[in-house]
């Protein structure tokens, strides 16, 4: 049976950047720069399905933070009164 076709019996921690985006990470490799658990720890499917639930907006913090910006204060039209 090939190696992609057996299961994987690792375990894996949820990590998250800065940047407020998510992956796995097996336990037993160092974690790279940048990068923080937070908090979820199981097989590799448990911690895919728990990114599923929190990561739901895929966009990076700051992009997400821009766009919100970007909308601004609703446009008020003014009216000139001639006079």
């Amino acid at each position: 049976m090939p190696a992609s076709d057996q299961e994987d019996a690792r375990t894996y921690l949820v990590v998250v950047n800065a940047e407020e985006q998510y992956s796995i990470w097996p336990v037993d490799k160092k974690m790279p720069a940048g990068w923080s658990a937070v908090g979820k720890q199981g097989s590799k499917s448990e911690c895919l399905e728990s990114v599923e639930e929190v990561w739901t907006d895929m966009r990076p913090l700051t992009l997400r933070q821009r766009m919100d910006g970007a909308a601004g204060p609703p446009n008020r039209t003014r009216f000139y009164r001639g006079g």
